[in-house]
C-alpha cells in the first residue's frame, strides 16, 4: 500500500487529499484498489438524500465499467460514517406512488453496491446507523474503527430500515437479535457488533490498512449465525417468535398509536425466510408508512429535538461542576454530569445524604460504563461534605429544598468562595428566580438549570433568565447544558416556568378526579390511552408529591388565574412521608424494584376524562406563549415531548391542538369551564390563533 493511501485512511482530514472530489463523494485510486469517501457537502454529519445517492450511481458505472480489485467505502466527516436518510425529504409527503418511486431509486443504488463482482468494504468509524448501516451491509466486510456504533433507529421515527437493511441484517446475524435492534432503535458499539456478527473486524485507526488488507486476502472468516439462529428464519419459527414480539412490544409502543414495530414484525413473519422476498417487501412497507399521521409527526419530533439542541451549540468552558444539596434531584444531576466526562463535587450537610447519592452515582455508573471508563466515572463524582470545591468550580448549582430563606443563606455562602467568573445557578421548581436573585452581589451571573426526574431519561432542562441575568452566565448555562447530552429550552422567569406550569393542572385535575371518588388506576388508564407514557397518578408518586404539593401551592399563589383544589389528604401524605416512588408509598404502594402495585381497572376510561386532564394542559400553554414565557409553540411542544414524555406520536400538545382544531379546544374548555368552574376558562390565544 502506498505512502499516500495510508494516510487517505485517516479521517482527519480526508477532505483535500489525494483523489478526485465531486459534490459529495471523493475517489482515490490506490493501485488496483478504489477508495469512495462519503463527505456529504455543507454538512458536519454524513446523511444519505437524493443527490448523494445519484452521485453515487455515476461512481458504480464507473466501477462496473474499471478493472478493480476491490471497492473500500469510507467517510471524511470526523463524526463517522452515516446518520443515515436526511429526513427534510421525508416531511410532508404524500402520494404512495411517488414515495415508491423515490424508495425504489435508493435501493437500486444500494443493490448495485451489493452486486458488484469485486469485493467491497466498507470501513466505518463513529455513527454508522440507519443508511449508514444499510450501505454497510451491502459490502462483503464491515472493518469497524473501535469507536463506531452500529444501529438502526428508524423506529423512533415511525419507520423501519427501508434500503435493505431488515433483510440483510436478519440473514446476516442471528434474526431475533437482528428484530430486537429495530425494534428497540438501539446502537451497538463496535465490540458488541463483532460479537452479533454485524462486523468482521474492530481495529484502532493505526491498524485499519492492515485490516483491509486482511480481509480482502481472505484471512478473515465472515462469522454466520449459526444453524440454531438459522432455524428461527424458518417460517413456524418466525410465526411463534413473531406472536412474542408483538406482545412485548404492545407493552412499550400499543399497536393503537404506532405502527413501525408491528410493520417491521409482519415483515419479518411473512417474508424473513428469503432475502430477496424481503428485501422487495421491505420497500413496499417503508413506503406505506412514511405519509402516515404518526410517522409524520414523529419525524416532527426529530427535528424540534434538533431545535432544542441547537440552543446548546457550542462549549460552555465548564469543567467542574459543584452541586449544593444531595437529595434525588443533586445526586442524579450530579451522577450524570460525572457520566459526561465532568469533575463534580456535590455537597451536604448531611453526610448520610452524601452516601446515598454516592451508591445511587455507582449504580448509573455501572448501568451505563464497564472498566476503566467505570473507575474514571467513579473517581470524578466526589463527595464534598465541607463544600471546599465552590473555590475552584466553574459552575455552582443549587439543589436545596424550596425554601427561599434556606437558599438566600446558601447563596451567601457561596457567593464569598466562588470563582469571580463562576455562573451560578439553582435548580428550583417552583420558586421566583428574580425574588432569590435579591441580595446576590452578582445578579448577572445567577440563572436557573431546571432539571426533571429522573435526569437520565427526560432530556428536558429547562434553563432560566431572571431580570438581571447576565448573557454570559445565560449562554454558559445553555451550553453546559449541551455539554451533558441534555437539551435546553430558553425560557423567562415566570411561575412554574413552562413545563410545571402545564403539568400541574393536569395532574391537578388528576387528583381532584380521585378526590370525587374515580379509581386512580382509571384516570391513569385514560392518559395512557391518549398516549401517555404512565398516567398522572403515577406520574405524580414519579416526581414526588412533595414537589408536587410545592409546586402547586406556588402556583395557586402566584399565578392570576384558578388552579385546582389542593386536596387535604395529598397534604397528609407529604406530612406522612408519603412522598410517591422514592419512599416507597404515595398515590401507590411500590415493590422492591420501584414498580406500582395497581388494581385491575375496573370500568374503561372514556374520552372525555381525556379532555378533563389534557385541556388545561394546552391552555396553560398557550397562556405561556402569549405572555413570552416561551418562545413559540414548536418550543413549547419539544419541552412537552423531551421533558414530560407527552404522547410523541401526537407530535407535541400544541401541534395535537391544531391538528384537532383550535376552535374545538376553545369550545370544549369553555364547556369544561360550565361543569367544573372557571380555571377551564380558555385563553385569549385560542381566539387569536383561529384567527
Amino acid at each position: 500500500m502506498t505512502k499516500s493511501a495510508k494516510k487517505f485512511l485517516s479521517p482527519a482530514p480526508l477532505t483535500g487529499t489525494t483523489g478526485t472530489r465531486g459534490i459529495h463523494w471523493i475517489k482515490h485510486e490506490d493501485g488496483k484498489r478504489l477508495w469512495l469517501v462519503l463527505d456529504r457537502a455543507a454538512v458536519a454529519v454524513n446523511t444519505f438524500n437524493e443527490p448523494v445517492f445519484r452521485e453515487l450511481d455515476a461512481l458504480l458505472d464507473e466501477v462496473e465499467a474499471g478493472d478493480w480489485e476491490a471497492v473500500i467505502f469510507r467517510s471524511a466527516k470526523q463524526s463517522g460514517f452515516a446518520a443515515g436518510a436526511d429526513l427534510n425529504q421525508f416531511k410532508g409527503l404524500k402520494g404512495n406512488a411517488e414515495i415508491k418511486a423515490k424508495v425504489d431509486e435508493a435501493n437500486a443504488v444500494v443493490d448495485r453496491v451489493a452486486a458488484l463482482d469485486v469485493p467491497t468494504v466498507c470501513v466505518a468509524h463513529g455513527i454508522c446507523v440507519g443508511g449508514g448501516l444499510e450501505l454497510a451491509l451491502a459490502c462483503d466486510f464491515i472493518v469497524a474503527r473501535d469507536d463506531a456504533s452500529f444501529g438502526f433507529p428508524e423506529v423512533l421515527v415511525g419507520l423501519h430500515p427501508g434500503l435493505g437493511g431488515t433483510a440483510r441484517l436478519t440473514h446476516r446475524i442471528a434474526p431475533v437479535e437482528a428484530m430486537k435492534m429495530m425494534l428497540t432503535g438501539r446502537t451497538q458499539k463496535a465490540k458488541k457488533a463483532k460479537r452479533l456478527g454485524i462486523v468482521d473486524l474492530v481495529v484502532p485507526e493505526r491498524d485499519v490498512a492492515n485490516a483491509v488488507d486482511a480481509v480482502l486476502s481472505g484471512k478473515v472468516e465472515r462469522k454466520t449465525p449459526g444453524a440454531m439462529a438459522g432455524a428461527t428464519n424458518l417460517y413456524p419459527a418466525r410465526v411463534a417468535i413473531a406472536r412474542q414480539m408483538r406482545a412485548e412490544t404492545e407493552k412499550q409502543a400499543p399497536s393503537d398509536h404506532y405502527d413501525s414495530p408491528y410493520a417491521l414484525i409482519d415483515l419479518w413473519e411473512d417474508h424473513g425466510g428469503s432475502l430477496s422476498d424481503m428485501l422487495e417487501a421491505e420497500r413496499e412497507s417503508f413506503a406505506n408508512l412514511l405519509p402516515t399521521q404518526t410517522t409524520q409527526n414523529l419525524i416532527r419530533v426529530f427535528f424540534l429535538r434538533e431545535r432544542l439542541k441547537a440552543n446548546g451549540k457550542g462549549k460552555s468552558g465548564v469543567k467542574h461542576l459543584h452541586v449544593v444539596g444531595a437529595g434525588t434531584m443533586g445526586a442524579e444531576i450530579g451522577a450524570w454530569a460525572a457520566l459526561q466526562g465532568m469533575t463534580v463535587t456535590i455537597s451536604d450537610p448531611f453526610t448520610e445524604a452524601l452516601g446515598k447519592a454516592v451508591k445511587s452515582a455507582n449504580k448509573l455508573f455501572k448501568r451505563k460504563l464497564d472498566g476503566p471508563d467505570l473507575l474514571a466515572a467513579q473517581d470524578r463524582f466526589i463527595p464534598d461534605p465541607k463544600g471546599d470545591g465552590v473555590v475552584s468550580a466553574d459552575l455552582v448549582l443549587e439543589a436545596a429544598p424550596e425554601k427561599v430563606a434556606l437558599k438566600h443563606k446558601i447563596y451567601e455562602g457561596l457567593e464569598a468562595k466562588m470563582k469571580p467568573d463562576a455562573v451560578l445557578a439553582t435548580n428550583t421548581s417552583s420558586l421566583d428566580l428574580n425574588e432569590l436573585a435579591r441580595g446576590l452581589k452578582k445578579p448577572e451571573r445567577f440563572v436557573g438549570i431546571h432539571f426533571f426526574n429522573p435526569v437520565s431519561r427526560l432530556e428536558l432542562v429547562e434553563v432560566v433568565k431572571q431580570a438581571k441575568s447576565g448573557d454570559a452566565a445565560y449562554e454558559t448555562a445553555l451550553k453546559f447544558v449541551g455539554d451533558i447530552s441534555r437539551q435546553p429550552l430558553p425560557v423567562k422567569a415566570s411561575p412554574g416556568f413552562l413545563v410545571n406550569r402545564a403539568l400541574m393542572p393536569y395532574l391537578g385535575e388528576a387528583l381532584l378526579m380521585i378526590d370525587e371518588g374515580e379509581q386512580k388506576e382509571r384516570i391513569d388508564a385514560a392518559a395512557e390511552d391518549f398516549g401517555m407514557p404512565m398516567g398522572p397518578a403515577e406520574l405524580a408518586d414519579q416526581v414526588g408529591l412533595d414537589i408536587c404539593l410545592a409546586v402547586a401551592e406556588s402556583l395557586a399563589r402566584d399565578l392570576d388565574r384558578p388552579m385546582p383544589e389542593i386536596p387535604q389528604w395529598l397534604r397528609d401524605k407529604v406530612a406522612a412521608g408519603e412522598l410517591g416512588r422514592k419512599t416507597g408509598k404515595g398515590l401507590y404502594d411500590y415493590d422492591s424494584d420501584g414498580k406500582p402495585k395497581k388494581a385491575k381497572v375496573k370500568q374503561p376510561p372514556t374520552a372525555a376524562m381525556q379532555d378533563r386532564m389534557v385541556l388545561p394542559m394546552l391552555d396553560a400553554i398557550a397562556r405561556c406563549l402569549d405572555s413570552g414565557v416561551v418562545e413559540d409553540a414548536d418550543s413549547a411542544d419539544a419541552a412537552m415531548i423531551f421533558g414530560t414524555g407527552f404522547a410523541p406520536f401526537r407530535g407535541g400538545p400544541m401541534h395535537y391542538a391544531r391538528d384537532r382544531g383550535y376552535t374545538d379546544v376553545r369550545m370544549t374548555l369553555s364547556s369544561l369551564a360550565e361543569r367544573h368552574g372557571e380555571r377551564f376558562e380558555p385563553s385569549a390565544w385560542w381566539r387569536k390563533a383561529e384567527g
